[in-house]
């Protein structure tokens, strides 16, 4: 079955005369990314030469998907919207919502029993809507993605950080939150500020136990984890060629951790073979005659310092593998400098467990070459120091993994296969030990490592790294092995040194599954019925949020002075949180816990100006809210770094939180306030931040005149009687000013 297949045909029907109208009206070579976004323009949205990284433009992807974490609020969205059947091609994933503990067929029957009522609820909606559905242990949404739904010069949006995966593929994927993708699935045009484009050229071939993860480690510590904000990360050059696409798949999945709206690969024989594997060798064809469609003009790979905002150049013959972090992705190790990393650091150099999977390396390729290592130590009689645990991307690579003797290989040194599921990459894993909080080191194939995302435990010090890393880390036990130098000591007492890791790119005899795991949705769905027990805990009807009253916020309270990081998961942490993310009001209660208050250092502790007291920031939220009052968050740089997930933005606008105010926003963060009618601002001079003092009562004044490119003022009326007054500024256009006003894009939305 090749999904979508007429909306691809009609879709490339038309691509040669769209891109030849773009070239002659714009007058200038076109780079690829370009060529998908002005094909994608919305009807009646002008074709002229857009100003990147500030004008707001209009776009109509082709599909959306979602996996079940962020699907619940979406489609509780959904069903307020009016509307009654999917304008677009949508699917659920069910891949977030199954902790690791014992191994994939125990795990996968905890979760489903578990979760009965929340899949439940995702495959009704899914079959009311015309959705398609993705059961639970089906695979990780962005592999399954990649393997049944990317298409080159295709456009498509997802509700997780995670989804430019698919430009492994030549495909446009872009990670928005769940009210985004309310609009596209309502048929409504989906609003994107211009990206600029940062050209990455490859040059050379990679070699030895380098791989395509360290392209992305290496360009995180080029860019850090803001350096890709409102940018389209696009590579080219010659180097692009001998990656395979899952590889590029990698690359581009990673791409979110230095903040890229997407990131793209030119399409070629690379993408051919994996869509012809795929099953998907009509749409190869098809791409095949449209070549110069998906690729970068050549005027632009000739003179790409004219046509780049910026450009960056990483020759993969030279590139040696890296190892990322602890606590950020972007504090890169290339692995010869890791030992002396580790000393400066006072990192656990022991390494405790090894990881992989995740949906930036769980394909076959990766299963393959790590399993050579694997394979080879055991050859020369090396036991293995750390603990190992695998999840595979997908029901189709565990399924051929398994014909193939790879998980063999893994099982027989000890490692433990867990779920089709995301699991331990984004805290569901139940870690025997970690309540203990000890200083650990664990090294993964995954794309974040904050404090306490894996396992919960602050003191646990998480690398990023490639698969083939995790293996050779895993066998020595210690961080500062390099496989490339150094040795290890077998059961004989003899000095071995790992071969370097091999593997297949595909498989030789092709993929193979029984059941993938898909549900195609009834054809008429109008006589489902959706239910959610008034009572429940997990789900909850969400009510409309509040129109704007027309006044200046006054004189009301800060509730969090935040310092250093904000990522989604401090803001609303996942973990054994995830439960709770069809429900507002209980997940509200993890508002904001993991952030550190710049007026004690702590956790999850806040003054409460009447009592005097520090307690939790939500239930200081809730007293506030309670009494008729808001309150106002003050944070640093990238605030809201990280995850798609909405409920990082729903939440304090449910707890009536008025503005967020600081010193940088990330993309998709800054457009989920937005939605949700809150005010996203930042300070137009950063030191200000240092202005604001705990018992401020602080009021945002403006509003009543408020429009694009006019700045608001904050006034900080400090307790001693003092006055502050700084400048804020914001990127609302006309469009955004009216989902604040409605309450929410939402309630704008419905009133059309």
């Amino acid at each position: 079955m090749v999904f979508d297949i007429d909306l691809i045909k009609k879709i490339y029907l038309a691509y040669p005369n769209k891109i030849s109208h773009i070239q002659a009206t714009l007058k200038q070579p076109l780079t690829l990314t370009e060529k998908i976004l002005y094909a994608h323009l919305s009807e009646g949205e002008e074709i002229k030469l857009y100003q990147r990284g500030v004008d707001y433009v209009n776009f109509d992807p082709d599909r959306v998907a979602m996996q079940d974490a962020t699907a619940q609020m979406a489609l509780l969205q959904l069903m307020n919207s009016g509307r009654d059947r999917v304008a677009v091609p949508s699917t659920v994933h069910c891949d977030h919502l199954i902790q690791a503990h014992k191994n994939a067929y125990e795990d996968l029957i905890v979760a489903e029993n578990g979760n009965k009522e929340v899949y439940t609820f995702l495959r009704d909606v899914s079959n009311k809507y015309g959705i398609g559905f993705w059961k639970p242990g089906a695979g990780i949404i962005h592999q399954v993605v990649l393997e049944n739904y990317a298409f080159p010069g295709g456009m498509m949006i997802g509700t997780d950080s995670h989804t430019p995966n698919a430009g492994g593929l030549a495909m446009l994927a872009i990670g928005v939150g769940g009210a985004d993708a309310v609009d596209v699935m309502a048929g409504m045009p989906w609003e994107l500020k211009m990206p600029k484009i940062i050209g990455v050229k490859l040059t050379g071939k990679l070699s030895g136990w380098s791989s395509a993860k360290d392209v992305i480690l290496k360009l995180a510590g080029i860019l850090t984890v803001k350096g890709g904000t409102n940018a389209v990360i696009e590579y080219f050059g010659e180097g692009t060629q001998s990656l395979s696409a899952t590889g590029k798949a990698t690359i581009c999945n990673m791409g979110a951790e230095v903040g890229a709206t997407a990131s793209i690969f030119p399409f070629d024989d690379k993408s051919i073979n994996y869509l012809n594997i795929t099953g998907r060798k009509e749409v190869a064809d098809l791409a095949k005659s449209l070549m110069a469609c998906f690729t970068a003009d050549d005027e632009v790979i000739k003179q790409p310092e004219t046509y780049y905002d910026q450009l960056i150049e990483i020759n993969l013959s030279e590139l040696e593998p890296y190892v990322n972090g602890p606590f950020t992705p972007d504090l890169a190790h290339p692995i010869s400098s890791m030992a002396q990393a580790i000393k400066e650091g006072n990192y656990p150099e022991n390494m405790e467990v090894g990881l992989i999977g995740s949906c930036t390396n769980s394909s076959y390729e990766d299963m393959s070459r790590a399993a050579t290592i694997i394979k080879n130590a055991q050859d020369l009689g090396i036991e293995m120091k750390a603990q190992l645990i695998i999840n595979p991307g997908s029901e189709q690579v565990r399924y051929t993994a398994e014909r193939d003797g790879i998980l063999a290989v893994f099982e027989k040194a000890g490692a433990v296969i867990m779920a089709n599921a995301c699991g331990p990459c984004i805290g569901q894993w139940k870690r025997e030990g970690a309540e203990k909080e000890q200083r650990n080191s664990i090294v993964t194939s995954f794309n974040r490592n904050f404090a306490k995302r894996n396992d919960g435990n602050p003191n646990t010090y998480a690398f990023v790294c490639s698969p083939e890393i995790v293996a050779a880390l895993s066998i020595a036990g210690s961080l500062s092995f390099n496989p490339m130098t150094d040795t290890l000591v077998n059961k004989k007492g003899e000095k071995v040194k790992l071969a370097e890791p091999v593997g297949d790119e595909l498989p030789k005899d092709g993929f193979s599954v029984e059941d993938a795991g898909y549900i195609e949705p009834i054809a008429d769905g109008s006589k489902v019925e959706v239910v959610i027990a008034p009572h429940s805990e997990r789900l909850q009807k969400l009510a409309p949020f509040a129109r704007w009253d027309g006044k200046d916020i006054i004189e009301q309270p800060l509730l969090i002075k935040v310092t250093g990081k904000a990522t989604t998961d401090h803001i609303s942490m996942a973990g054994p949180w995830l439960r709770y993310r069809g429900h507002l009001d209980n997940i509200s209660n993890n508002m904001l816990i993991g952030a550190v208050n710049a007026f004690n250092n702590k956790t999850n502790s806040v003054l409460d100006t009447e009592s005097k007291e520090y307690i939790a920031v939500p239930a200081l939220a809730r007293k506030y809210k309670s009494a008729g009052l808001g309150s106002i968050v003050i944070a640093e740089e990238n605030y809201g770094e990280g995850s798609s997930r909405e409920h990082a933005a729903m939440e304090p606008r449910f707890l009536n939180v008025k503005a967020i105010v600081a010193k940088s926003f990330a993309r998709i963060h800054e457009t989920n306030l937005k939605k949700q009618g809150m005010l996203a601002l930042t300070f137009s001079n950063k030191s200000d931040y240092d202005k604001v003092r705990e018992n401020d009562k602080i009021s945002i004044v403006g509003l009543t005149t408020f429009s694009p490119g006019k700045n608001l003022t904050m006034v900080l009326n400090h307790s001693d009687g003092t006055v502050d007054k700084v400048d804020v500024v914001h990127t609302y256009n006309e469009a955004q000013i009216e989902w604040f006003k409605a309450g929410s894009a939402l309630n704008k939305l419905k009133a059309q």
